[in-house]
């Protein structure tokens, strides 16, 4: 996973509420286990018509939106059934923050494990970033200082000590088990030398 640090994007925004998963990425296309590749279906039934044709006027196929690296949103960002395909579409279209005052839990957590800060914030800055986005002006976001700066403004943002870490340091579940491969192997010499039979028997 990469490590993420400072980000600096033109936002694109979606003042929906309540976009659940099938929406970010419908059930069709859950048939892979690869984590690329889903970009292009993302929001597809916003993105696209009944005839697969690009919708011109939807935000994500507009310049210079389609190359956003923030995506702001509605309240209830993520609810529905918990897919992990809905992060990966995301990253893979190039989305590596969501910006909402508030996410489903399922996906908020998901989001940490595949690369992307989901940043829970106040409506009121959620709307005056929005403007950024209209006038299609940069905001930065730095995760180690917490903080999103648009104009000569500043927005802090918490943010659990764990899942700052992670990201930072581009750590995903297997990185982590990865960090304790010292102590796995330790456990199993141990229980080879005291029950051999457990490790015997397959």
């Amino acid at each position: 996973m990469e490590k993420f640090n400072n980000l600096k994007s033109i936002p694109s925004y979606l003042s929906l509420q309540n976009i659940d998963t099938d929406m970010i990425i419908p059930k069709q296309f859950l048939k892979t286990i690869k984590r690329t590749g889903l970009g292009k279906s993302l929001f597809y039934e916003m993105r696209y018509d009944e005839n697969g044709n690009i919708i011109a006027d939807f935000i994500l196929n507009k310049e210079p939106y389609n190359k956003s690296k923030i995506l702001l949103a509605g309240k209830n960002f993520g609810c529905g059934s918990s897919r992990e395909h809905a992060p990966w579409a995301l990253s893979d279209f190039g989305i590596k923050c969501v910006i909402s005052a508030s996410f489903a839990d399922i996906f908020y957590n998901n989001c940490f494990k595949n690369g992307i800060l989901p940043i829970k914030i106040d409506d009121k800055i959620v709307a005056e970033l929005a403007e950024y986005s209209e006038r299609k002006e940069q905001i930065e976001i730095s995760l180690d200082k917490q903080e999103i700066k648009y104009g000569n403004k500043v927005a802090k943002f918490e943010l659990d000590d764990f899942k700052k870490k992670c990201l930072m340091e581009g750590l995903d579940d297997i990185a982590l088990s990865l960090e304790k491969i010292s102590i796995i192997d330790d456990f199993e010499k141990k229980l080879k030398n005291t029950k051999p039979w457990v490790l015997n028997n397959g």
